[in-house]
């Protein structure tokens, strides 16, 4: 998946919101104000959180998934066109689903459920 296809898939996230709180040129994805997925300047890929820092070092094993710059270790970038867009939509899915259970659970309940 490119740019255009993951910030099309983002969008489709109850609540998901595009900001760029770092400057032109980045796509940042939120939900209630907590980033889930950033697509950097560069735009070399996607970075996404992972449940903890063992997954996320399981997935920089594979060769695959990078560590995601500026992000903590918890994260990982997923080059443009290395992974299948279905993994990518799943890695999306579970960041979002991560930060989005973060949340109070007032500002959980104000967003739509997730189909």
């Amino acid at each position: 998946m490119n740019r255009e296809a993951i910030n099309k898939f983002c969008a489709t996230l109850p609540g998901a919101e595009l900001s760029a709180p770092f400057g032109p040129g980045h796509d940042i994805w939120k939900i209630g104000g907590k980033i889930f997925a950033a697509i950097g300047a560069e735009g070399r890929g996607v970075s996404v959180k992972c449940a903890d820092i063992d997954t996320a070092e399981m997935l920089r094993e594979t060769g695959t998934f990078e560590k995601a710059p500026y992000f903590h270790r918890s994260w990982v970038l997923m080059p443009f066109g290395t992974t299948a867009p279905d993994e990518t939509e799943h890695r999306i899915t579970v960041s979002y689903d991560l930060i989005r259970a973060s949340l109070t659970k007032k500002l959980q309940a104000s967003f739509p459920p997730r189909s």
